[in-house]
């Protein structure tokens, strides 16, 4: 008996190929990541390695050009996905296919590639877009500040999406390489190392590198005229210092301030170990503000953190971070105890080196000036919620945790952790939660108890910080250091309170 062979035609065995069996698992990317604080922030199905920036900005118009070429791979079966961004788009390709793309929501684009895309597959994404930074507002705000002679682009929780489409939140970290022309004459300051600039036709391109995973949001980009240092560190990393022409008087405080970078970097790789990063630097530009962020390699300073006069105070801070929220970054906005509580201690131990007041006396007078009733208790350090994430509470009461912990392990134990958390978790995100565990695994002891007491509770604690239980009942108050003046001063450069365009952080 013959048996034969069944073929289906053409027709059918073509529909058969190009609908996989599996193409109903593949669906849109979510729109955001998720956080506590930002739910839009971020988007979901892929993750980004690297970022190609090729940018072109003239001063005088606030034009800015940019072809952006993002190289990641899916973490899901995308029909779809979505990207950070709220400059005007005139083309998209996925994997060098035109993509059908449209604005949605406060920032976001909607990418529809030619095929659906499997997940595990690498994929290059490059957008070509145009338009002037400073028009976009998203909630009536921008992050991107015109100056006289350019523009800046340094805010926090969120400044890419004025300037470059991205994954933007801090769990999809990625190398870079930004390349920026701008007119003759002009200064582009960036991230990272400066590989080359070369001149041509009035324009001069200067590129930049980030070559360890950094996040969105620490990404920075200064056009304009700067006086500019050059130095290396005893371990031979190159220093670039910026401060802009046009500062006026506040110029030799910025100059002598940020200068100290190479001298507070090197004592604070004594305090957390190895720097982590291959360039180093900060910039003054001439912008209206008095924040101060801690844009990873070269932080920015506002010409307001200077007007009481020079602070180094506010350059240990900004230089702790490249440790503290830098390397290792925070897995949620609520998380930011991570990042402002270590950098506020590591003040308290540069005053303490510095011979102008120990952490000890600093945590007891801090303790001292917020009675039981103060509203400084009620906010939570370890989850302040989005409208007092940056309130002076996750500041120092966040830097009386630290210091209640270094009093119940003792300094060897303490500063084993402090040395150990940035150098085992480098590169990565890590919780609250996350340091908690460390510090029991690290100690030897349970600390839960001890946290929540310090991070969560809505309450004055007990026994303070400093001295027991004792200090509270004592007749006579903590005298003020003498570094507290520099210290308070930098309250003003890192937001609490009431949250707008001028200090640093994107009002929700």
């Amino acid at each position: 008996m013959r048996h034969r062979l069944l073929v289906p035609g053409a027709a059918a065995l073509s529909l058969l190929l190009a609908i996989p069996a599996s193409a109903a698992d593949y669906s849109p990317g979510a729109p955001g990541v998720g956080d506590s604080y930002y739910p839009e922030s971020g988007n979901g199905g892929y993750d980004v390695s690297h970022y190609d920036l090729r940018l072109k900005y003239q001063p005088k118009t606030d034009l800015l050009e940019g072809t952006a070429t993002l190289l990641a791979k899916t973490t899901q079966d995308l029909s779809r996905f979505n990207l950070d961004f709220g400059l005007k788009v005139s083309e998209v390709r996925v994997n060098g296919k035109k993509a059908a793309f449209k604005a949605s929501g406060k920032h976001e684009l909607e990418v529809t590639p030619a095929a659906p895309l499997p997940k595990g597959k690498d994929i290059s994404v490059v957008v070509r877009y145009a338009g002037k930074p400073s028009e976009l507002k998203i909630d009536g705000f921008t992050a991107w500040a015109r100056t006289p002679d350019g523009g800046v682009v340094a805010q926090e929780p969120d400044s890419a999406v004025w300037w470059y489409p991205s994954n933007d939140h801090p769990t999809d970290k990625a190398t870079y390489d930004i390349s920026v022309a701008v007119p003759d004459g002009t200064q582009a300051l960036s991230n990272g190392l400066l590989l080359s600039q070369s001149s041509k036709l009035g324009w001069t391109r200067y590129n930049w590198r980030s070559d360890k995973p950094q996040a969105t949001y620490l990404t920075t980009l200064a056009v304009g005229k700067f006086d500019i240092t050059k130095d290396t560190t005893a371990n031979g990393l190159p220093v670039i210092n910026a401060v802009s022409k046009d500062l006026g008087s506040n110029e030799g405080a910025a100059k002598s301030s940020i200068e100290r970078t190479t001298e507070v970097a090197e004592w604070l790789e004594t305090v957390f170990g190895p720097y982590p990063f291959n360039a180093l630097g900060g910039y003054v530009p001439n912008v209206p503000a008095g924040y101060a962020l801690e844009t990873q390699t070269r932080p920015f300073y506002g010409k307001k953190a200077f007007d009481a006069g020079t602070n180094v105070s506010v350059v240990v801070h900004e230089l702790a971070h490249q440790w503290y929220g830098d390397s290792v970054s925070l897995k949620d906005w609520k998380d930011i105890w991570v990042n402002e509580g270590f950098a506020r201690y590591s003040q308290w131990l540069w005053s303490e080196k510095e011979g102008e007041g120990t952490a000890q006396e600093l945590a007891d007078y801090v303790y001292d000036q917020h009675p039981a009733d103060d509203a400084f208790w009620t906010v939570k350090p370890g989850d302040p919620g989005p409208d007092n994430q940056f309130d002076i509470a996750v500041y120092d009461r966040g830097a009386l945790a630290l210091q209640a912990l270094r009093n119940k392990l003792g300094d060897k134990t303490f500063f084993s952790i402090l040395k150990s958390w940035p150098t085992e978790n480098k590169y990565g995100n890590a919780s609250v939660a996350d340091f908690v565990k460390f510090a029991e695994e690290k100690s030897g002891k349970p600390l839960a108890a001890f946290f929540d007491t310090w991070l969560y509770q809505p309450a004055k604690p007990s026994a303070p910080a400093a001295k027991g239980a004792t200090i509270a009942a004592a007749e006579t108050r903590a005298e003020r250091p003498k570094s507290w003046k520099s210290i308070a001063a930098t309250n003003d450069v890192h937001a609490h309170g009431d949250v707008h365009a001028q200090d640093g952080h994107r009002p929700e």
